[in-house]
């Protein structure tokens, strides 16, 4: 803890021995230090001054007549509990001493007679321990006065926003579960951030939380470490925090069908919200993913027109998930597609829109989660595998039949579409039947 400046407050540390000469050579070690010095020649008369005075600190002597430090110590603990109590003793003390350390809880004890550099140190560093005590105090007390202030106006908002509460604290929960060791303002800070766009209602409702459950699995999937993966995360559900000023008629309309004005209006959201984001130190490595998650692998995105390894993985991810919810809220496209349909967009702008290895790791995951809830599955000739069935005929771009509907694929037939995606230089989209 630093001296206290001429402006502050000095902080009061009370000295009690009964010999007048202990109490002098403290008072004379400590006042340069900035302290106020109170002191008391018996247990009494500390307590008499304790009753009178605030103080920080109290240093006791062991031997005291009438009243010994460790009975002095626990009246002290018990009365006034936020003062940090030092016990001075002597080496032949040790069982009045853990009688002290027992019944007082003292912050330490210090051997008579003292080195003076290790008393002062041993006094600044129990002041500094209790000051952080304080301020963790007060920061709690703050998280909780915050949070019931929340519960009060969540209480008040009309039935609209009500029905939204339960994805917001979905939205929290998977925070929490991802980001543990962020404090619980910073984690509050985000999760307000995320749900600021979708109280707007209509289409927006549940797509950022949605978005950041599929880009961290596929982040995750694609084995990025910890930090990376949490940047995905945070970015994911920030995402669309600089669509913030944009009208809600807009905010509902398919991109493909607004004005050139408004088209203009909507690409520059990436940017305001990386700009948001950079002012928040914690969020500065999420707002490179937030500025291109609408950058595309052939470099037709915006804003900066990255192309293909110049984007960063994180948002090459977040490209992916947040197309694959989009397409299906029908935002990106004239109308909602189903989930086989969206993927099946994804496959087949694999290495023009979307990077190929995060499509493919991407197709995996939702064969892995849809699995028995829908009939076929949109793969490319590097995913299939000898056994699977087609669910669709297969036509080739010029209009003639390449494999009928319920054909069982083998190795040579795999090999034989893949030479063909290869000299054609264009993807191919099989339907596999789901079982």
């Amino acid at each position: 803890m630093n001296q206290p400046t001429a402006s502050e407050t000095p902080l009061t540390l009370l000295f009690v021995d009964d010999e007048a000469s202990i109490l002098s050579s403290l008072k004379r070690l400590f006042r340069p230090h900035g302290y106020r010095i109170l002191t008391a020649n018996s247990g009494t008369e500390g307590l008499t001054v304790l009753e009178k005075e605030s103080v920080d600190l109290v240093v006791s002597d062991m031997r005291m007549p009438e009243m010994d430090g460790a009975q002095f110590l626990e009246q002290v603990r018990a009365r006034w509990p936020q003062v940090v109590r030092i016990l001075l003793t002597g080496y032949a003390d040790v069982a009045s001493t853990v009688a002290a350390i027992n019944r007082g809880e003292i912050y330490r004890y210090i051997s008579k007679p003292w080195d003076d550099n290790e008393i002062v140190l041993t006094v600044r560093d129990a002041l500094e321990r209790k000051r952080l005590e304080l301020e963790n105090s007060k920061l709690s007390e703050l998280t909780i006065r915050q949070n019931e202030e929340l519960k009060t106006l969540n209480a008040s908002l009309e039935q609209k926003v009500a029905e939204r509460t339960a994805e917001l604290q979905q939205t929290v929960s998977f925070l929490d579960d991802a980001h543990r060791e962020l404090k619980k303002g910073f984690l509050a800070t985000v999760n307000v951030f995320s749900g600021l766009i979708e109280l707007r209602g209509g289409r927006l409702a549940g797509h950022s939380r949605r978005v950041a459950d599929h880009a961290h699995r596929l982040a995750q999937r694609l084995g990025l470490d910890d930090a990376a993966t949490q940047d995905v995360l945070l970015a994911a559900l920030l995402h669309d925090i600089g669509k913030l000023a944009l009208p809600d008629d807009v905010l509902d309309k398919p991109f493909t069908s607004l004005s050139a004005t408004h088209r203009a209006e909507v690409m520059k959201h990436p940017t305001k919200g990386a700009m948001v984001l950079m002012g928040i130190s914690q969020l500065r490595t999420v707002a490179p993913l937030v500025q291109h998650h609408h950058e595309y692998w052939d470099g037709s995105g915006y804003p900066d027109h990255l192309v293909g390894l110049a984007l960063p993985l994180g948002a090459r991810i977040l490209t992916v998930a947040n197309d694959y919810d989009s397409l299906q809220m029908g935002t990106l496209v004239a109308r909602p597609l189903k989930p086989n349909e969206a993927l099946a967009y994804l496959i087949e702008n694999r290495g023009k829109r979307y990077d190929p290895t995060v499509v493919d790791a991407f197709s995996t995951l939702i064969s892995e989660s849809f699995k028995g809830n829908i009939g076929e599955l949109p793969v490319h000739p590097g995913q299939l595998k000898p056994g699977m069935v087609l669910a669709r005929d297969l036509l080739h771009q010029d209009g003639y039949l390449l494999l009928a509907r319920d054909h069982t694929l083998d190795a040579r037939i795999i090999e034989q579409l893949l030479d063909i995606e290869r000299s054609e230089a264009r993807p191919i989209t099989l339907y596999i039947r789901q079982e």
